[in-house]
Protein backbone atom coordinates (compact mmCIF):
# COMPACT_ATOMS: atom_id res chain seq x y z
CA UNK A 1 0.00 0.00 0.00
CA UNK A 2 2.68 2.53 0.59
CA UNK A 3 4.26 1.94 -2.67
CA UNK A 4 1.25 3.75 -3.86
CA UNK A 5 2.61 6.95 -2.43
CA UNK A 6 6.02 6.56 -4.80
CA UNK A 7 3.08 6.08 -7.78
CA UNK A 8 1.74 8.97 -6.51
CA UNK A 9 4.47 11.47 -6.87
CA UNK A 10 4.89 10.24 -10.73
CA UNK A 11 0.78 11.59 -10.83
CA UNK A 12 2.05 14.80 -9.33
CA UNK A 13 5.47 15.04 -11.17
CA UNK A 14 3.10 14.71 -14.58
CA UNK A 15 0.79 17.09 -13.13
CA UNK A 16 3.51 19.92 -12.91
CA UNK A 17 1.92 20.20 -8.85
CA UNK A 18 5.86 19.28 -7.77
CA UNK A 19 9.30 19.69 -8.82
CA UNK A 20 12.34 17.26 -8.93
CA UNK A 21 14.28 18.84 -6.84
CA UNK A 22 11.47 19.43 -4.02
CA UNK A 23 11.17 17.98 -0.68
CA UNK A 24 8.22 16.24 -0.91
CA UNK A 25 8.85 14.48 -4.42
CA UNK A 26 12.44 13.33 -2.71
CA UNK A 27 10.69 11.91 -0.07
CA UNK A 28 7.81 10.15 -1.89
CA UNK A 29 10.56 8.93 -4.12
CA UNK A 30 12.10 6.86 -1.21
CA UNK A 31 8.78 4.50 -0.88
CA UNK A 32 9.53 3.06 -4.17
CA UNK A 33 13.07 1.35 -2.37
CA UNK A 34 12.94 -2.79 -1.20
CA UNK A 35 14.84 -1.68 2.10
CA UNK A 36 13.28 1.09 2.96
CA UNK A 37 10.10 -0.88 2.92
CA UNK A 38 11.47 -3.99 4.56
CA UNK A 39 12.45 -1.65 7.49
CA UNK A 40 9.01 0.02 7.65
CA UNK A 41 7.58 -3.49 7.76
CA UNK A 42 9.79 -4.58 10.82
CA UNK A 43 9.10 -1.29 12.70
CA UNK A 44 5.32 -1.71 11.41
CA UNK A 45 5.28 -5.19 12.81
CA UNK A 46 6.87 -4.70 16.37
CA UNK A 47 5.06 -1.81 16.92
CA UNK A 48 1.64 -3.79 16.29
CA UNK A 49 2.82 -6.99 18.20
CA UNK A 50 3.83 -4.33 21.25
CA UNK A 51 0.77 -2.51 20.81
CA UNK A 52 -2.16 -5.02 20.68
CA UNK A 53 0.01 -7.40 22.89
CA UNK A 54 -1.66 -5.94 25.92
CA UNK A 55 -4.89 -5.93 25.22
CA UNK A 56 -4.79 -9.58 23.72
CA UNK A 57 -3.29 -11.04 27.12
CA UNK A 58 -6.07 -9.63 29.12
CA UNK A 59 -8.70 -10.71 26.57
CA UNK A 60 -7.21 -13.93 26.82
CA UNK A 61 -7.53 -14.08 30.53
CA UNK A 62 -11.04 -12.96 31.03
CA UNK A 63 -11.92 -15.92 28.62
CA UNK A 64 -9.92 -18.15 30.52
CA UNK A 65 -7.95 -19.04 27.34
CA UNK A 66 -5.06 -20.96 28.94
CA UNK A 67 -2.55 -23.23 27.96
CA UNK A 68 -2.95 -26.75 29.14
CA UNK A 69 -0.06 -28.91 30.50
CA UNK A 70 0.84 -33.01 30.77
CA UNK A 71 -0.03 -33.96 34.09
CA UNK A 72 2.30 -35.40 36.54
CA UNK A 73 0.69 -38.90 35.59
CA UNK A 74 1.55 -38.31 31.94
CA UNK A 75 5.18 -36.70 32.27
CA UNK A 76 6.15 -36.59 35.85
CA UNK A 77 9.79 -34.91 35.09
CA UNK A 78 8.14 -32.47 32.66
CA UNK A 79 5.47 -31.61 35.36
CA UNK A 80 7.55 -30.82 38.13
CA UNK A 81 9.72 -28.27 34.92
CA UNK A 82 6.23 -26.32 33.55
CA UNK A 83 3.50 -27.54 35.93
CA UNK A 84 3.39 -24.02 37.07
CA UNK A 85 3.16 -22.33 33.32
CA UNK A 86 -0.50 -24.33 33.33
CA UNK A 87 -3.00 -21.72 32.79
CA UNK A 88 -0.79 -19.03 30.95
CA UNK A 89 -2.34 -17.52 27.89
CA UNK A 90 -2.17 -19.18 25.26
CA UNK A 91 -2.73 -18.62 21.20
CA UNK A 92 -0.85 -15.53 21.18
CA UNK A 93 0.19 -16.46 17.62
CA UNK A 94 -3.13 -14.42 16.64
CA UNK A 95 -0.95 -11.73 17.46
CA UNK A 96 1.81 -12.76 14.88
CA UNK A 97 -0.11 -13.85 12.24
CA UNK A 98 -1.79 -10.32 12.52
CA UNK A 99 1.13 -8.05 12.85
CA UNK A 100 2.57 -10.52 9.51
CA UNK A 101 -0.46 -10.11 7.25
CA UNK A 102 -1.15 -6.49 8.42
CA UNK A 103 2.45 -4.76 7.84
CA UNK A 104 3.24 -6.54 4.63
CA UNK A 105 -0.20 -5.85 3.24
CA UNK A 106 0.74 -1.69 4.22
CA UNK A 107 4.45 -1.77 2.87
CA UNK A 108 4.61 -4.19 0.32
CA UNK A 109 3.29 -4.35 -3.51
CA UNK A 110 -0.49 -5.82 -3.50
CA UNK A 111 0.11 -7.35 -7.39
CA UNK A 112 3.10 -9.78 -5.86
CA UNK A 113 1.95 -13.02 -6.47
CA UNK A 114 4.56 -14.95 -4.27
CA UNK A 115 3.60 -12.45 -1.06
CA UNK A 116 -0.37 -13.41 -1.67
CA UNK A 117 1.47 -17.43 -1.40
CA UNK A 118 2.95 -16.66 1.33
CA UNK A 119 0.27 -14.61 3.07
CA UNK A 120 -2.47 -17.30 2.43
CA UNK A 121 -0.28 -20.15 3.69
CA UNK A 122 0.45 -18.09 6.59
CA UNK A 123 -3.08 -17.77 7.70
CA UNK A 124 -4.17 -21.54 6.55
CA UNK A 125 -1.11 -23.31 8.56
CA UNK A 126 -2.62 -20.73 11.09
CA UNK A 127 -5.90 -21.48 11.16
CA UNK A 128 -5.48 -24.90 11.75
CA UNK A 129 -3.27 -24.09 14.62
CA UNK A 130 -6.20 -22.04 16.38
CA UNK A 131 -8.51 -24.99 15.70
CA UNK A 132 -6.38 -27.20 17.41
CA UNK A 133 -5.43 -24.65 20.58
CA UNK A 134 -9.35 -24.11 20.99
CA UNK A 135 -9.86 -27.99 20.98
CA UNK A 136 -7.29 -28.17 23.97
CA UNK A 137 -8.94 -25.49 25.67
CA UNK A 138 -12.32 -26.58 25.30
CA UNK A 139 -11.34 -30.33 26.51
CA UNK A 140 -8.79 -29.00 28.95
CA UNK A 141 -6.10 -31.45 27.51
CA UNK A 142 -2.84 -31.62 25.78
CA UNK A 143 -4.16 -33.53 22.94
CA UNK A 144 -6.52 -31.45 20.46
CA UNK A 145 -6.63 -32.46 16.55
CA UNK A 146 -5.76 -35.83 16.02
CA UNK A 147 -2.54 -36.38 13.68
CA UNK A 148 -4.32 -37.37 10.73
CA UNK A 149 -6.63 -34.44 10.32
CA UNK A 150 -3.53 -32.13 11.28
CA UNK A 151 -1.24 -33.80 8.37
CA UNK A 152 -4.55 -33.77 6.10
CA UNK A 153 -4.63 -30.01 6.64
CA UNK A 154 -1.44 -29.28 6.46
CA UNK A 155 -1.15 -31.31 3.06
CA UNK A 156 -3.59 -29.64 1.39
CA UNK A 157 -2.64 -25.73 2.14
CA UNK A 158 1.14 -27.00 1.62
CA UNK A 159 0.04 -28.32 -1.68
CA UNK A 160 -2.07 -25.61 -3.02
CA UNK A 161 0.56 -23.14 -2.30
CA UNK A 162 3.28 -25.41 -4.11
CA UNK A 163 0.96 -25.79 -7.00
CA UNK A 164 1.07 -21.76 -6.68
CA UNK A 165 4.39 -21.45 -7.02
CA UNK A 166 4.93 -24.28 -9.34
CA UNK A 167 2.49 -23.19 -12.39
CA UNK A 168 0.59 -19.68 -11.07
CA UNK A 169 4.16 -17.57 -10.93
CA UNK A 170 5.18 -16.40 -14.22
CA UNK A 171 8.97 -17.84 -15.36
CA UNK A 172 12.14 -15.99 -14.28
CA UNK A 173 13.17 -12.82 -16.49
CA UNK A 174 8.93 -12.67 -17.45
CA UNK A 175 8.23 -10.42 -15.28
CA UNK A 176 11.28 -7.98 -16.90
CA UNK A 177 9.55 -8.81 -20.41
CA UNK A 178 6.04 -7.74 -19.96
CA UNK A 179 7.17 -4.07 -20.12
CA UNK A 180 8.85 -4.48 -23.42
CA UNK A 181 6.37 -7.01 -25.13
CA UNK A 182 3.39 -5.39 -24.13
CA UNK A 183 0.89 -5.89 -20.66
CA UNK A 184 -1.47 -7.48 -23.15
CA UNK A 185 1.13 -10.35 -24.37
CA UNK A 186 0.23 -13.68 -22.94
CA UNK A 187 2.87 -14.52 -20.50
CA UNK A 188 2.63 -18.44 -21.84
CA UNK A 189 4.47 -16.42 -24.96
CA UNK A 190 7.08 -14.24 -23.35
CA UNK A 191 9.06 -17.77 -23.12
CA UNK A 192 12.03 -17.69 -20.06
CA UNK A 193 12.78 -20.82 -18.21
CA UNK A 194 10.29 -22.38 -15.24
CA UNK A 195 13.02 -21.07 -12.24
CA UNK A 196 10.56 -21.66 -9.08
CA UNK A 197 10.75 -25.81 -10.57
CA UNK A 198 14.37 -25.77 -10.32
CA UNK A 199 16.52 -27.51 -7.45
CA UNK A 200 19.09 -25.22 -6.91
CA UNK A 201 21.98 -26.58 -4.22
CA UNK A 202 24.58 -24.86 -2.39
CA UNK A 203 27.94 -24.98 -4.55
CA UNK A 204 26.37 -24.92 -7.80
CA UNK A 205 26.06 -21.78 -9.93
CA UNK A 206 23.77 -24.21 -11.84
CA UNK A 207 20.59 -25.68 -10.89
CA UNK A 208 21.24 -29.38 -10.17
CA UNK A 209 17.81 -30.04 -11.80
CA UNK A 210 16.38 -27.47 -14.40
CA UNK A 211 12.48 -28.27 -14.32
CA UNK A 212 11.52 -30.78 -11.55
CA UNK A 213 8.08 -30.85 -13.24
CA UNK A 214 5.50 -32.35 -10.81
CA UNK A 215 7.65 -33.75 -8.43
CA UNK A 216 8.66 -29.64 -7.79
CA UNK A 217 5.25 -29.34 -5.73
CA UNK A 218 5.75 -32.77 -3.91
CA UNK A 219 8.90 -31.31 -3.02
CA UNK A 220 7.25 -27.87 -1.59
CA UNK A 221 4.82 -29.84 0.06
CA UNK A 222 7.16 -31.33 1.97
CA UNK A 223 8.76 -28.15 2.79
CA UNK A 224 6.07 -26.31 3.82
CA UNK A 225 4.96 -29.13 6.28
CA UNK A 226 8.28 -30.29 7.53
CA UNK A 227 8.96 -26.89 8.55
CA UNK A 228 5.69 -26.43 10.11
CA UNK A 229 5.72 -29.30 12.39
CA UNK A 230 9.59 -28.68 13.07
CA UNK A 231 8.57 -25.32 14.27
CA UNK A 232 5.61 -26.57 15.83
CA UNK A 233 8.06 -29.26 17.97
CA UNK A 234 10.46 -26.28 19.20
CA UNK A 235 7.78 -24.59 20.51
CA UNK A 236 8.17 -25.42 24.43
CA UNK A 237 10.36 -23.22 26.07
CA UNK A 238 9.14 -19.50 26.76
CA UNK A 239 10.16 -17.75 23.74
CA UNK A 240 12.31 -20.36 21.31
CA UNK A 241 10.77 -20.85 18.67
CA UNK A 242 9.73 -16.83 18.61
CA UNK A 243 13.76 -16.27 18.31
CA UNK A 244 15.02 -18.87 16.55
CA UNK A 245 12.05 -17.73 13.59
CA UNK A 246 13.45 -14.43 13.96
CA UNK A 247 17.29 -15.41 13.40
CA UNK A 248 15.25 -17.23 10.83
CA UNK A 249 13.72 -14.71 8.90
CA UNK A 250 16.59 -11.81 8.84
CA UNK A 251 18.60 -14.88 6.72
CA UNK A 252 15.89 -14.92 4.60
CA UNK A 253 15.12 -11.19 4.19
CA UNK A 254 19.13 -11.17 3.13
CA UNK A 255 18.23 -14.15 0.55
CA UNK A 256 15.09 -12.37 -0.65
CA UNK A 257 17.08 -9.17 -1.12
CA UNK A 258 19.60 -11.11 -3.28
CA UNK A 259 17.27 -13.35 -5.22
CA UNK A 260 15.33 -10.53 -6.38
CA UNK A 261 18.16 -7.95 -7.02
CA UNK A 262 19.60 -8.96 -10.97
CA UNK A 263 22.60 -7.22 -10.28
CA UNK A 264 23.04 -9.32 -7.14
CA UNK A 265 22.19 -12.37 -8.00
CA UNK A 266 24.31 -12.78 -11.30
CA UNK A 267 27.44 -11.40 -9.45
CA UNK A 268 26.98 -13.98 -6.39
CA UNK A 269 25.43 -16.78 -9.28
CA UNK A 270 22.11 -17.59 -7.47
CA UNK A 271 18.89 -17.74 -8.84
CA UNK A 272 17.12 -14.62 -10.23
CA UNK A 273 13.28 -14.07 -9.68
CA UNK A 274 11.95 -10.89 -10.45
CA UNK A 275 8.85 -11.42 -7.89
CA UNK A 276 11.26 -11.96 -5.14
CA UNK A 277 12.28 -8.84 -4.63
CA UNK A 278 8.86 -8.49 -2.32
CA UNK A 279 9.94 -11.16 -0.34
CA UNK A 280 12.20 -9.38 1.96
CA UNK A 281 9.55 -7.11 2.79
CA UNK A 282 7.63 -10.16 4.09
CA UNK A 283 10.44 -11.75 5.86
CA UNK A 284 11.20 -8.49 7.49
CA UNK A 285 7.62 -8.32 8.55
CA UNK A 286 7.61 -11.70 10.49
CA UNK A 287 11.18 -10.64 12.54
CA UNK A 288 9.12 -7.84 13.69
CA UNK A 289 6.27 -9.96 14.59
CA UNK A 290 8.48 -12.10 16.31
CA UNK A 291 10.65 -8.99 18.19
CA UNK A 292 7.33 -7.93 19.24
CA UNK A 293 5.91 -11.08 20.29
CA UNK A 294 9.28 -11.85 22.51
CA UNK A 295 8.35 -9.01 24.48
CA UNK A 296 5.27 -10.90 25.70
CA UNK A 297 6.96 -14.46 25.37
CA UNK A 298 10.29 -14.23 26.97
CA UNK A 299 11.09 -15.90 30.34
CA UNK A 300 8.87 -16.05 32.09
CA UNK A 301 6.44 -16.07 29.41
CA UNK A 302 2.71 -13.80 29.94
CA UNK A 303 1.70 -15.56 26.69
CA UNK A 304 2.15 -18.31 24.57
CA UNK A 305 1.69 -18.34 20.61
CA UNK A 306 0.47 -21.90 20.65
CA UNK A 307 -0.10 -24.06 17.76
CA UNK A 308 -1.72 -20.81 16.23
CA UNK A 309 1.53 -18.87 16.32
CA UNK A 310 4.35 -22.05 15.31
CA UNK A 311 2.28 -23.62 12.95
CA UNK A 312 2.23 -20.41 11.02
CA UNK A 313 5.34 -19.58 11.59
CA UNK A 314 6.67 -22.88 9.88
CA UNK A 315 4.62 -22.21 7.09
CA UNK A 316 5.92 -18.61 6.54
CA UNK A 317 9.11 -19.44 6.65
CA UNK A 318 9.37 -21.88 4.04
CA UNK A 319 7.18 -20.29 1.74
CA UNK A 320 9.78 -17.62 2.09
CA UNK A 321 12.27 -20.66 1.17
CA UNK A 322 10.32 -21.68 -1.73
CA UNK A 323 9.98 -17.77 -3.18
CA UNK A 324 13.77 -17.67 -3.55
CA UNK A 325 14.94 -20.48 -4.72
CA UNK A 326 16.42 -21.24 -0.78
CA UNK A 327 14.30 -24.43 0.09
CA UNK A 328 17.28 -26.73 0.66
CA UNK A 329 19.37 -24.23 2.43
CA UNK A 330 16.60 -24.10 5.26
CA UNK A 331 17.80 -27.55 6.15
CA UNK A 332 21.18 -25.59 7.41
CA UNK A 333 19.53 -21.86 7.89
CA UNK A 334 17.01 -23.53 10.51
CA UNK A 335 18.94 -25.92 11.66
CA UNK A 336 17.65 -25.49 15.32
CA UNK A 337 14.10 -26.46 14.12
CA UNK A 338 16.05 -29.65 12.12
CA UNK A 339 17.70 -30.62 15.32
CA UNK A 340 14.31 -30.89 17.11
CA UNK A 341 12.54 -32.65 14.83
CA UNK A 342 14.96 -35.34 14.15
CA UNK A 343 15.07 -35.59 18.05
CA UNK A 344 11.51 -36.99 17.99
CA UNK A 345 12.04 -39.02 15.06
CA UNK A 346 15.16 -40.92 16.04
CA UNK A 347 13.65 -41.18 19.84
CA UNK A 348 10.58 -42.77 18.40
CA UNK A 349 12.43 -44.54 15.86
CA UNK A 350 14.75 -46.10 18.21
CA UNK A 351 11.96 -46.94 21.13
CA UNK A 352 9.97 -48.63 18.37
CA UNK A 353 12.86 -50.74 17.50
CA UNK A 354 14.95 -51.20 20.03
CA UNK A 355 12.55 -50.89 22.96
CA UNK A 356 15.46 -47.99 24.11
CA UNK A 357 15.61 -43.71 24.54
CA UNK A 358 18.17 -41.90 22.83
CA UNK A 359 17.74 -38.91 24.81
CA UNK A 360 16.02 -38.15 28.60
CA UNK A 361 12.80 -36.83 26.69
CA UNK A 362 12.07 -35.66 23.18
CA UNK A 363 12.16 -32.50 21.50
CA UNK A 364 15.38 -32.37 22.55
CA UNK A 365 15.50 -28.99 24.23
CA UNK A 366 13.79 -31.40 27.07
CA UNK A 367 16.78 -33.48 27.01
CA UNK A 368 18.85 -30.86 27.98
CA UNK A 369 16.24 -29.16 30.47
CA UNK A 370 16.27 -32.66 32.15
CA UNK A 371 20.36 -33.23 32.42
CA UNK A 372 20.57 -30.01 34.33
CA UNK A 373 20.37 -26.91 31.87
CA UNK A 374 17.63 -24.00 33.43
CA UNK A 375 15.28 -23.28 30.79
CA UNK A 376 16.86 -19.94 30.18
CA UNK A 377 20.04 -21.76 29.73
CA UNK A 378 18.56 -23.88 26.91
CA UNK A 379 16.63 -20.62 25.16
CA UNK A 380 19.55 -18.35 25.14
CA UNK A 381 22.53 -21.27 24.05
CA UNK A 382 19.43 -22.49 21.27
CA UNK A 383 19.06 -18.87 20.30
CA UNK A 384 22.94 -18.45 19.65
CA UNK A 385 23.14 -21.80 17.50
CA UNK A 386 20.21 -20.52 15.37
CA UNK A 387 22.08 -17.01 14.78
CA UNK A 388 25.25 -19.39 13.60
CA UNK A 389 23.19 -21.81 11.37
CA UNK A 390 21.36 -18.27 10.13
CA UNK A 391 24.98 -16.82 9.48
CA UNK A 392 26.07 -20.47 7.56
CA UNK A 393 23.11 -20.32 5.63
CA UNK A 394 23.93 -16.68 4.32
CA UNK A 395 27.69 -17.61 3.38
CA UNK A 396 26.39 -20.63 1.25
CA UNK A 397 25.95 -17.47 -0.99
CA UNK A 398 29.57 -16.99 -1.71
CA UNK A 399 30.00 -20.50 -1.94
CA UNK A 400 29.17 -21.37 -5.72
Amino acid sequence: MMYWLYELRGWLEAGQWISLDSLIYKVLNIFRYHTFRAGGAAVTAFFLSLFFGEHLIRRLISLKIGQPVRSAEEVRQLYDLHGKKAGTPTMGGLLIVFAIVASTLLWAKWDNLMVWIILLTTVGLGALGFWDDYLKISKKNSKGVSARTKLVWQGGVAFLAGLAFCYLVPPDAVIDQVSKAGHDTPLAQLGGTPLLRGLYVPLLKEPLIADMGFFAVLLFTLVIVGASNAVNLTDGLDGLATGCSLTTALAYAGFGYVCGNANYSEYLGVAHHSLANELPIVAMALAGACLGFLWYNAHPARMFMGDTGSLALGGCIATLAIGCKQEIVLVLVGGVFVMEAMSVMIQVASFKTRGKRVFRMSPIHHHFELGGWHENQVIVRFWILSLLFALMGLATLKLR
